[in-house]
Parts: C-alpha cells; structure tokens; sequence
C-alpha cells in the first residue's frame, strides 16, 4: 500500500526541517510554512522511503530522511523518469511531477557520497507542482496517475 509516511519543511534557509503530522498545501504556498514554497515546478518535493533505504544501505549508513530536505516521504513507489508528468495523489491533494529532485552539494557535505548515491535512478525524489489546495496528515493514501 502506498502511503505517506513523514510531511516536513524548512521555515527558514538552510535551517533545520520542522516535521509535523499534518500540513496545508496550497497553490501560493506549497506546504505551509516552507520558505521554498512558491509556486513553479519546484513547489513541493517528494522523496521514497525504498529509495532513500537504498541509499542509506549503500553509504553503510543510517541517516534520517530529513538529510534530503524534502517536504514529503511516501512509501510503496519508487521514482523513475517513467513518473514525469503524472499526477500525484496524497489524501485529497494533487501533485503533477515536474522533474527529478538533483541531489547538490549540501547532501556531500551532510554525508560523504551521499550526492553520488542519490543521482541513479531518481532515488533523489522528484518536484512536484500543486494543483489544488488541501490538508495533508501522515498516513493519507497515495496514488499515481498518468
């Protein structure tokens, strides 16, 4: 079952993540509170529980996901190009993949070789643009469409 597992956001540049148990995505905002948040085809990032295990496996490492910076974790889906353009379901919130989240420089400086594991196969995660407004809460469904 795909599911959302974690929501969280940076309230301030390069600052720490806040997590919470529930959140309002908006088409202004992104995920409340984000300082990253505005609108465009970044607005919202998404990573794989899989994927970032992957990762971590591969490092000999355990890291949080919050290391990646993203806003949301989902589990029971994997990111690959083939997810490019669709849509994106988490409760009732819409999301339409726009790209591949390119792992930078900061995840080399959180973990050496985390920048080079990340760049296969989208384990990055992906961004994500906002279609409709809704409140999201840990443990929402998730779906993909094309």
């Amino acid at each position: 079952m795909k599911r959302l597992v974690a929501i969280g956001f940076k309230p301030v540049k390069q600052g720490p993540m806040t997590l919470v148990e529930s959140a309002d995505v908006t088409l202004a905002h992104g995920v409340e509170q984000d300082i990253f948040g505005r609108p465009g085809k970044r607005q919202v990032t998404v990573l794989s529980r899989e994927q970032w295990h992957l990762v971590c496996t591969e490092l000999g490492a355990s890291l949080p996901w919050t290391t990646r910076r993203a806003n949301l974790l989902i589990e029971g889906h994997s990111f690959s190009a083939a997810d490019l353009g669709k849509l994106l379901h988490i409760g009732k919130l819409t999301l339409q993949i726009t790209g591949e989240t390119d792992p930078c420089k900061k995840m080399q400086i959180a973990c050496p070789g985390l920048e080079a594991a990340l760049t296969p196969d989208w384990r990055g995660g992906v961004t994500c643009r906002v279609l409709n407004d809704a409140k999201i809460y840990e443990g929402d469904a998730v779906s993909l469409e094309s």
